[in-house]
């Protein structure tokens, strides 16, 4: 008996939960939703270099002070070319023996190699080459990619997302004009986070790095792109 009505209260409480739902479902507003989009596109005022310093000596302790000692000249002369400290990180330290030698059952390796890459930010494009030039002066031998950004990029995103606002809104009227209606208050409105990941997202539209050999500029920032994506629902009047 005491199961009996336990299944009836089950039954009754979602019977009852269903039933609340299908009558929130019938009082939804008339809606209209739609998709805004907006973009900003700037020109990048900074540029992130990824560079490094490899050392290959006979000895692992010879390997590791040859690498610390051009790592410390690279801070060194970023410090007096004026980059900041917060501008400069070591990103990736790493010290392995190599064995070249085919002969079976060798315990002691040819040589050490020993790398260094650091993160620096250069604030100055037009000082772009000067500065890389210099790096390699004092020992830097690897640069492993450059990557080109916005300072201010908040700033850019607000604008972005405003853009996206006034986009939906835009397309929302069109959709309901065309029916003879009109846009009301907004009932909901949300970032999507579709295959372009979390917007809004901004990304390198243009990088190209390469040496002129005529004594021209090496780098090409090109632009950056900002972008915010957002849903919006109107109610219809």
């Amino acid at each position: 008996m005491k199961n009996r009505n336990r299944i009836l209260l089950l039954v009754t409480f979602v019977l009852t939960a269903f039933t609340a739902n299908a009558q929130q479902s019938a009082v939804l507003p008339p809606l209209v939703s739609v998709n805004g989009t907006g973009e900003v596109r700037v020109q990048p005022n900074e540029v992130v270099v990824n560079l490094g310093v490899e050392s290959r000596e006979k000895t692992l302790d010879a390997a590791r002070k040859e690498t610390d000692k051009k790592a410390a000249a690279i801070i060194s002369y970023l410090k007096k070319q004026g980059v900041d400290a917060k501008d400069m990180q070591t990103s990736f330290v790493t010290l392995n023996p190599v064995y070249n030698s085919g002969e079976f059952g060798r315990t002691s390796p040819d040589f050490y190699v020993a790398q260094k890459n650091m993160t620096v930010v250069i604030k100055k494009l037009n000082r772009f080459d000067e500065l890389l030039s210099g790096l390699y002066g004092v020992g830097a031998n690897h640069v492993h990619g450059v990557q080109f950004q916005v300072s201010d990029v908040e700033k850019y995103k607000a604008e972005a997302r405003k853009k996206a606002v006034a986009n939906a809104k835009q397309k929302a009227s069109t959709l309901t004009s065309e029916l003879g209606a009109k846009i009301g208050r907004v009932y909901a409105i949300s970032e999507s986070e579709g295959y372009r990941g979390p917007q809004p997202m901004y990304k390198v539209a243009l990088q190209e790095v390469a040496m002129d050999g005529a004594g021209g500029p090496s780098i090409a920032g090109g632009e950056v792109v900002i972008s915010a994506n957002v849903d919006v629902s109107f109610v219809i009047e």
